[in-house]
């Protein structure tokens, strides 16, 4: 590859995106490393202490790696974007009795169309990340998201509402390796990152208590209401519908006798309904927000069958998905899934790639 070809690498300070750095330069493109820091203003400690993908301490990991590999890094300001499209959004979506995937909004908005936007200013031909997938650019002439060579690992299902341009203009090296192998890569070439530990919860709530989040981000104290059967019997009080979601168990304190579940959420009524475990498993859903990848479109009216996943750790379903609306599909499965949430992503596959998805509503 000419080096004349430049490519700006998202760097987390972790072992992934510091590999496909590595890896990128050894093929010899023009790497310049650069983090992009997302997080709102917080002292010293607290970002230190916190890390994850966007605390001081990522930008120390990522500074280092960079020394290591002698390309050029930066550190890039996108706080007011990643606050309007991820934190906010997170937010609505859980005040709405909805459960948000922020990791879909922040691929989207901060890591692709933001970071490419400011990227191709400064002269650069593509991006990178470290990202478990790979880019297909498929005999219809479309690019695709297909899967990574390693199914524990995919990350195929945060990526789905990536656009034509962007894709055209990323690059993911890792999705050839599996994890030992990318920590065995980066060993061998001296990354001081080899064997740092991966970041589990969502980046802006280290602690993994949402509801306590969203009334900092809100001032607001959520109010206790009903728990409710399908019917409307009252079974007891709960402490804010941003404390629950769909299918949960734990956490009800409820004395029914029997294993019982989260089975909707209404906001309009502040009420947290309670089923069984049969009443979280359906077979159909319909989703909105509608993105198409591998795929054109679908016709109005037109059924396709696909693989299809509900959320990031669902292996998967088949599945028919219909166009029923000019923003809607309805997706009927093979057999019943559990815990469908308004709120996720539905992303349907065809050969091992993305052919689209949406958000579900139903």
């Amino acid at each position: 590859m000419s080096n004349r070809k430049t490519v700006v690498v998202g760097m987390s300070g972790g072992v992934d995106s510091s590999t496909a750095a590595y890896l990128l330069k050894e093929e010899g493109y023009n790497v310049i490393g650069v983090t992009m820091q997302i997080w709102q203003e917080e002292n010293e400690c607290q970002m230190q202490a916190e890390g994850g993908c966007c605390g001081i301490s990522a930008v120390e990991d990522a500074r280092r790696v960079a020394e290591v590999l002698d390309i050029p890094y930066y550190v890039m300001n996108f706080r007011d974007v990643f606050q309007e499209k991820v934190i906010n959004y997170f937010t609505a979506e859980y005040l709405a009795g909805r459960t948000p995937n922020p990791c879909i909004a922040c691929n989207r908005y901060v890591k692709w169309e933001s970071l490419l936007k400011r990227s191709l200013e400064i002269g650069a031909d593509f991006i990178a990340t470290g990202h478990y997938a790979r880019i297909r650019h498929l005999d219809n002439g479309r690019y695709a998201i297909a899967n990574s060579v390693t199914a524990e690992k995919d990350q195929t299902y945060a990526l789905y509402g990536l656009t034509q341009e962007q894709l055209s203009r990323t690059l993911m090296p890792i999705g050839d390796y599996s994890k030992p192998e990318v920590r065995k890569i980066a060993e061998r070439a001296g990354l001081p990152v080899a064997h740092k530990h991966d970041s589990q919860e969502i980046c802006f709530v280290p602690d993994g208590d949402y509801a306590a989040f969203i009334e900092r981000d809100t001032g607001r104290k959520m109010p206790e209401g009903d728990f409710v059967t399908k019917d409307g019997r009252v079974l007891g009080r709960h402490r804010g519908i941003t404390h629950y979601t769909i299918g949960q168990r734990r956490g009800l304190d409820l004395p029914m006798g029997e294993r019982v579940f989260v089975t909707e959420i209404r906001p309009e009524t502040n009420e947290v309904v309670i089923g069984t475990g049969s009443d979280v498993f359906t077979d159909t859903l319909k989703a909105d927000h509608l993105t198409f990848m591998g795929i054109e479109d679908l016709p109005m009216g037109e059924e396709e069958h696909f693989l299809a996943k509900i959320r990031y750790n669902h292996r998967g379903t088949g599945c028919l998905v219909k166009r029923t609306g000019e923003d809607e599909i309805t997706c009927t499965f093979d057999e019943p899934v559990r815990a469908v949430t308004p709120g996720q992503a539905l992303v349907y596959y065809r050969d091992g790639y993305v052919a689209g998805g949406g958000i579900i509503g139903k």
